[in-house]
């Protein structure tokens, strides 16, 4: 089997988000996918299985559990397979294009609703000014004063795991050319940063695009390795725009039953 490592949303290796991709001829059992993902240890590993008819089935694994939605992964599949794909998943139907070394995801937007900021939430974020608190399908989104609150947070990552969410996404916003700017957590998930997060961004291209009034928006995550998306509201759908490098190549070995999900 092959498998490709691939630095997202960036076009300079060692940037962006890395991700594993494994190429597959049929589908896979769900504890052999995690045995390779925790062994990888990315923040997520794709499997997508080639070959048949209609959208390529893909699924995400972090190193401890399945994800429905990634969307560094997807980009980093759909740059090892051609950016023109349909992939199945757990999210629906994922359509990617490609144009002019972009490559664009179709993913459902995730719109937020406004929450009280809990005692648990705050003592999560030690030291930031709290704008407004909202929560999503998955994560909480956290607004805080400036993109210095941003650089600096160092969330209690303890806290953070405990909370009844994917993660937090802390965000303001944005300069240099960028409408506004985030870091993500997912500490639940054995992410304690994630340093270009796609899924993400269907929660702020709805919450920036009503702030600012505009459907198209460029993105960045202010993560160590960084990186920057452009991204298009467009009703209940939001089209991210990244760019994908591949870095590494190499042969998985050890095979996987698919019954059974243990290797073989």
């Amino acid at each position: 089997m092959e498998i490709t490592f691939v630095d997202s949303f960036t076009d300079t290796p060692f940037r962006g988000n890395p991700a594993a991709v494994v190429v597959l001829d049929r589908p896979a059992g769900a504890g052999w996918m995690q045995a390779v993902a925790a062994e990888v240890n990315l923040s997520e590993t794709a499997f997508v299985v080639v070959g048949g008819d209609g959208p390529l089935p893909l699924r995400w694994f972090t190193p401890r559990a399945e994800v429905d939605l990634c969307g560094h992964a997807t980009l980093a599949a759909a740059h090892v397979l051609g950016g023109e794909r349909r992939f199945d998943t757990r999210s629906g139907v994922l359509t990617t294009t490609e144009a002019d070394g972009w490559i664009e995801m179709d993913f459902p937007a995730d719109e937020t609703a406004p929450i009280e900021v809990r005692t648990e939430l705050a003592a999560a974020l030690p030291g930031v000014t709290v704008v407004e608190a909202r929560r999503g399908r998955d994560d909480y989104l956290v607004r805080v004063a400036d993109l210095g609150q941003v650089r600096a947070v160092r969330p209690d990552l303890a806290e953070l795991a405990r909370l009844s969410a994917r993660g937090v996404i802390v965000t303001a916003e944005g300069g240099d050319g960028a409408d506004f700017g985030s870091r993500c957590f997912y500490p639940a998930h054995g992410i304690d940063e994630d340093p270009v997060t796609g899924s993400a961004h269907c929660s702020l291209a709805t919450y920036w695009a009503a702030e600012t009034g505009k459907s198209e928006l460029v993105a960045d995550q202010l993560s160590a390795r960084g990186g920057r998306l452009r991204l298009t509201v467009d009703g209940d759908r939001v089209r991210l725009r990244g760019q994908a490098v591949t870095v590494i190549t190499g042969t998985l070995s050890a095979g996987a039953s698919a019954e059974s999900g243990v290797h073989e």
